[in-house]
């Protein structure tokens, strides 16, 4: 997602806990599995996260893994309606794991467009906006290359690319999570979490969650509003600014915001990648950017606005992309180096093992009749093959000739060129996710816009480069989510076919509600303005890309290259560091990911994330057990309330009605 945190210690021997199935449970068919109170709990599930992703993606870009929280408020939800029910003398249903899971999988596969969607990021970076901010007489940036956001074409183009990825890997499910055994670290978690809640202390464990996530998601709802009542009229009003650490710092965007979202996300995301930001928090807004503006009137003329690319503001936007572009550079090398490796020792492991007849004790034979039973309904209910090829060339021939429509500079060859390479590109990504819980979606997207971009030159570059790199991302990213949900599938005994099912409906109600959800965004609040909350930073830094693909390097600002350059390498480097040094150290040296974010965006965010790492360290200190049982149900709370705001804000602000108040800071008179 946005920027996609480093992979969870996770082992393939955890699947074999206690909580696992029993091997005499009995296994509903794949229909009964799919239920219309699980779909209708998937729909509301789906809206609260497509919201709390577009928030997220329009004003950070960071967005963390809400699977955890999706099987939760699922079990929740379904599990309060049924108590309800039998109380009243209705008889219910049983909820099942595996009705858990479909819910789980269809919220995932819904509030997933969100981001691959690329509503934060390639969609609007053709509107105006970006197009004014970038400047109207920046060498490359053409009137002509304008799409702004509609709501029609949007939908649109939802249907006609996000069902792609689902089909062009649904024939190497059992290759993937029987023959190669990859861990897939987020599908076994939400597994072994999912398992968890259909036993008794999982259960009673569960209930707690959910009143630690409804407790602290209340707090959230109301301190979100509030703190409406002081953010006034404009964009310096109220909590939003306030200057904790003085106002030197406050002009450096070093302060704390009282953002309860980027707490939550900071309780969330590991450590390393909380104090990765905070650390490129200091390096750009503490020492970089400080020192660059020493040399205005030398390095760039010093007459400049501040959202001018030729000035400051090129500095930021450029190096942010060398960062990001280095980091992701270097791990899909390394993630397609590893893929190869294991193949290669999977390949020749089946051919050099001699067969071994092993003697098992109790333990160890009823383990292997659970894994039979495992193996036996993942793969009873098969999706044929020619159903997956003629669906992938099916939809790619409709794609093929409406995404031109949409997208004129994008032509046909170019579609069917990105469509005969995804598959490929698609099990790179998914194999990769399996070993590490990285997917790199994003940066096969941005490769994708380059290469695009400088194909399709001056004459719609642009438009086309930053259209492709949508295509693109959506395809790999369902591939690999769809093979996340596959291992989860396996692992709580639930069937292949109604994975995918739920994946289909998942993906149709996000077709629909993650453009619906954004247009709340677009026609509610700024989304774009430098100044603003939503500043919609990726929207920038993707049609800076597409410039760069189609004019090349000429027109940065002075040093800006070699300052980019060194960074390039920086990443590179520190990725390096962090593969070969031991564990023991390795833990602390920072993600460059990580660290490019808040070079464009600003401190302030990355201060909340800390406070929320330090929490946590402090809580884990205190009370471990507690800290892992109830982190992830607070930081949800914390989430899901401000999210939820969200709505009756954009209302207000729809209906044009002002916060009565304006709380604003400043030197005092005699200063």
């Amino acid at each position: 997602m946005g920027t996609e945190t480093s992979s969870m210690d996770i082992t393939e021997p955890l699947v074999v806990e206690k909580n696992s199935p029993s091997v005499s449970e009995h296994v509903p068919e794949w229909k009964e599995q799919i239920t219309i109170r699980g779909l209708v709990v998937s729909a509301v599930l789906g809206c609260l996260f497509c919201i709390i992703t577009h928030k997220l993606n329009l004003t950070v870009g960071v967005i963390p893994s809400l699977n955890v929280s999706a099987g939760l408020l699922g079990f929740f939800f379904v599990k309060s309606w049924t108590s309800f029910l039998n109380q009243l003398g209705i008889f219910t249903k049983p909820f099942t794991r595996q009705e858990n899971t479909v819910i789980q999988t269809c919220v995932v596969a819904c509030y997933g467009l969100a981001f691959s969607g690329g509503f934060g990021s390639s969609l609007i970076a053709m509107d105006e906006r970006t197009y004014e901010l970038i400047g109207r007489d920046y060498p490359g940036n053409r009137a002509e290359d304008i799409i702004n956001p509609g709501l029609g074409w949007m939908i649109g183009f939802m249907f006609v690319v996000s069902f792609l990825g689902l089909f062009s890997l649904v024939p190497l499910r059992k290759v993937m999570v029987l023959d190669y055994k990859l861990t897939y670290p987020s599908g076994t978690a939400t597994a072994m979490l999912i398992n968890s809640f259909h036993t008794k202390t999982g259960a009673e464990l569960a209930g707690n969650q959910v009143r630690k996530l409804g407790k602290y998601l209340g707090l959230s709802f109301f301190w979100s509003c509030f703190k409406w009542f002081f953010s006034g009229i404009g964009d310096s009003c109220g909590f939003d600014n306030f200057p904790s650490f003085g106002l030197t710092l406050f002009k450096n965007t070093f302060y704390f915001d009282f953002s309860t979202t980027y707490v939550g996300c900071g309780l969330i995301c590991p450590h390393i990648v909380n104090c990765s930001v905070l650390l490129g928090a200091i390096i750009s807004w503490g020492i970089l950017w400080p020192f660059v503006s020493q040399h205005a009137g030398d390095w760039y003329p010093a007459d400049l606005g501040s959202n001018d690319f030729k000035g400051l503001y090129g500095y930021k936007v450029f190096i942010s992309i060398a960062l990001i572009l280095g980091d992701g550079i270097y791990n899909l090398v390394k993630i397609i180096l590893i893929t190869v490796r294991e193949m290669y020792k999977a390949s020749s492991k089946e051919t050099s093992l001699p067969t071994v007849t092993e003697v098992l004790d109790d333990e160890s034979s009823r383990l292997q009749l659970e894994e039979k039973k495992r193996e036996e309904v993942f793969l009873k209910d098969r999706i044929p093959t020619w159903f997956a090829l003629s669906g992938y060339v099916g939809l790619a021939a409709i794609s093929i000739g409406t995404i031109p429509i949409i997208f004129p500079p994008l032509k046909w060859y170019l579609v069917l060129c990105s469509y005969i390479l995804a598959p490929a590109l698609a099990f790179c990504n998914s194999y990769g996710c399996g070993l590490t819980d990285w997917s790199l979606a994003s940066t096969y997207g941005k490769i994708g816009l380059f290469i695009v971009a400088a194909a399709v030159g001056q004459n719609g570059g642009v438009i086309a480069g930053v259209a492709s790199s949508a295509v693109m991302m959506s395809i790999v990213a369902t591939a690999a989510d769809l093979m996340q949900d596959f291992k989860t599938g396996y692992l709580t005994l639930s069937s292949a076919k109604s994975m995918f099912v739920s994946q289909l409906i998942g993906t149709g109600m996000g077709c629909i509600i993650a453009p619906l959800t954004f247009w709340m965004f677009w026609t509610a609040f700024d989304i774009g303005s430098p100044d603003g909350p939503y500043k919609a930073p990726y929207a920038v830094i993707f049609r800076e890309m597409a410039i760069l693909g189609v004019e090349g390097f000429s027109e940065l600002p002075k040093h800006c290259l070699a300052m980019c350059g060194g960074f390039f390498a920086a990443a590179i480097v520190i990725n390096l560091l962090r593969d070969l040094v031991p564990k023991k150290y390795s833990q602390y040296i920072p993600i460059p990911m990580a660290m490019a974010v808040p070079f464009y965006i600003g401190a302030y965010f990355a201060v909340d994330m800390f406070i929320g790492t330090v929490i946590l360290f402090v809580w884990e200190k205190l009370n471990r057990r507690d800290a892992e049982d109830y982190a992830g149900a607070v930081a949800s709370g914390l989430i899901c309330g401000d999210g939820i705001w969200t709505i009756p804000s954009a209302v207000l602000s729809i209906m044009r009605v002002d916060p009565p108040i304006c709380m604003y800071f400043g030197p005092s008179a005699s200063s």
